[in-house]
């Protein structure tokens, strides 16, 4: 399979385990019922185990108003850390400042470098973007006509955005005829229900020839509605991994093509920076990338007619 290693973030300092063991750890995401987040959470769940940490996990369905509040209740128990996971923290800036201030370390996984967080862990969203892009691009031989499907609320979904707007600005054979943006939590639904409609408002043979999905989830969802409607030759492609996504690809379904993050990896870089920095330390650097991948049929040795 082929790797795009993005930084070699992995390997890097463990924590003081005497300092660190016993913490207690708040980790709060309004997004905790999409696949890839879920992934997070219970991966830097069980890195805290092995640490000897106490994790409470607070999850607000999409809510950002509860999602403020919700970081001002647990910094009030006063925790060890707080965790953030895929969201901006520039969303809940006065809350993030006030735990900072409160001598809580701030850690997010899949959100963005801010001055009241110690460390963000991510991929590089832009490259994530331009590979799944490029890829796309090419499945459908560098012309034709594609809807996309993003989330600009989260600071990754939006890098990867940039990327296909320059994508698009280099290849211009090919043009975007619809976009929408996708509502969390329910995204797999939501997103049926918006293809249903950009396949009626784009109907015929090759009125759209793929589907750019800034995450799996709503390239599932799309290709549901492209299902039912009885619709070929369109081509999905996604990003995250998600397995669900993964054993499309090996159906030889329209799904076509994802790249998989490091879920794991972002877990065990986030604990073990976190680990460093309430043992009396600080962070190796305000942002880490963890290594990603290209998933198609070709790198999975799956043949389809």
């Amino acid at each position: 399979m082929k790797k795009i290693v993005l930084a070699a973030a992995l390997g890097l300092v463990a924590c003081h385990g005497a300092l660190a063991a016993g913490e207690k750890i708040a980790v709060v995401t309004p997004y905790l019922s999409a696949v890839a987040t879920a992934e997070m959470v219970n991966g830097f769940k069980k890195e805290a185990a092995a640490k000897g940490w106490t994790v409470d996990v607070v999850d607000t369905a999409g809510d950002m108003g509860a999602f403020a509040s919700r970081i001002e209740d647990v910094a009030a128990t006063k925790p060890a850390g707080i965790v953030l996971v895929s969201v901006n923290p520039e969303q809940v800036q006065a809350q993030v400042d006030k735990a900072a201030a409160a001598g809580i370390p701030v850690v997010t996984i899949d959100g963005a470098k801010n001055k009241s967080v110690v460390t963000n862990v991510t991929s590089d969203n832009y490259v994530l973007g331009k590979t799944m892009s490029d890829f796309l691009f090419k499945a459908i031989g560098g012309k034709g006509n594609i809807v996309r499907f993003f989330h600009s609320a989260h600071p990754g979904v939006r890098q990867r955005e940039i990327a296909l707007d320059d994508a698009l600005k280099a290849n211009s054979a090919i043009r975007e005829v619809g976009k929408y943006y996708v509502q969390v939590p329910g995204q797999v639904e939501n997103s049926r229900t918006a293809m249903d409609s950009l396949l009626l408002a784009n109907a015929g043979d090759g009125a759209i020839n793929a589907v750019w999905a800034a995450w799996d989830e709503p390239g599932i969802g799309a290709k549901l509605a492209i299902d039912a409607a009885g619709r070929k030759g369109i081509v999905i492609a996604g990003i995250d991994g998600n397995p669900q996504a993964i054993d499309l690809i090996k159906g030889c379904t329209a799904y076509i093509g994802t790249v998989r993050q490091g879920f794991g990896d972002m877990a065990k870089i986030a604990a073990d920076q976190l680990g460093k920095v309430i043992g009396g330390g600080k962070s190796d650097k305000d942002e880490l990338y963890a290594p990603v991948e290209l998933i198609t049929r070709e790198s999975l040795g799956v043949k389809c007619n």
